[in-house]
């Protein structure tokens, strides 16, 4: 076999190895080889080595007198890792705070991952009953959501067009509802310079959202939302909208970053 080759194999084995890690991260409850193999198309063969290998290494648990797996701490180590280098969380967080107690909504700074996007501090404000129950690693959809769609309007065009191609190629026959909403919203993100979902990701929640950019150009989105019945779309556009750009603006000055005009390529 050619170096070429094994390489090859080396970096399959270990993307495999992670989609396993990323849907047991996704699961509600702990997850078997079988039901693993359904999700990635994996053969259960290799399935089960690979949940054997990382049982070894101490990122999988298997349930005592079961065939089912759950992360271990040691997981955290990763992500304690990557949030030790967002020193921007610990600037924002008093903006954050004090956005969530002016609008009484739950707050969350976000980052992209793949198609989707990832919460990297959610605040919620003392004085609300009905909050988000969104924690850190906590994922939200990239074309249905306000935090997705204020993220992709102050991309690059190219890179903008790239992950829309991609969410295109991954909804199947969800596209053409998924490409409606998501072609408004950029189109109201471009004239308002902030984007608003009103009930299209959970029945029920709405939410607001502003993108920035930080000091090395990396994209990050705010999201400032709740129940439908405590923001409803005119007073997201017209009380909470101001306060949130407010906080971007003052985050992005804090950062050494940029607040930008969506699609201002």
């Amino acid at each position: 076999m050619t170096r070429q080759k094994r390489d090859g194999e080396e970096v399959t084995a270990l993307a495999r190895g992670l989609d396993v890690l990323r849907r047991i991260a996704g699961a509600d409850a702990p997850v078997s080889n079988r039901e693993l193999t359904e999700w990635t198309g994996i053969p259960k063969p290799t399935v089960s080595r690979i949940t054997a290998t990382l049982v070894g290494c101490d990122l999988l648990l298997r349930l005592p007198d079961s065939e089912r797996f759950v992360l271990t701490a040691s997981v955290l180590e990763l992500s304690n890792g990557f949030l030790r280098n967002f020193d921007i969380r610990a600037r924002a967080r008093p903006l954050l705070i004090a956005l969530a107690e002016q609008t009484g909504l739950s707050v969350h700074l976000a980052v992209r991952d793949r198609l989707e996007m990832v919460v990297i501090d959610p605040i919620r404000p003392c004085s609300a009953v009905l909050v988000s129950r969104l924690e850190i690693g906590g994922r939200m959809d990239l074309g249905r959501t306000a935090v997705g769609r204020a993220y992709l309007s102050v991309l690059d065009e190219s890179e903008r067009q790239t992950l829309i191609d991609s969410l295109q190629t991954t909804s199947g026959d969800d596209w053409p509802a998924i490409a409606r909403g998501l072609q408004l919203g950029l189109d109201y993100a471009r004239e308002h310079g902030f984007a608003i979902s009103v009930g299209e990701w959970h029945y029920g929640l709405n939410a607001v959202a502003a993108g920035f950019v930080g000091p090395s150009e990396e994209r990050y989105s705010l999201n400032c939302g709740g129940a439908a019945h405590q923001c409803p779309e005119g007073t997201l556009a017209n009380d909470v909208a101001p306060a949130l750009l407010e906080c971007v603006a003052r985050i992005a000055r804090e950062i050494g970053g940029r607040a930008v005009v969506p699609f201002a390529d």
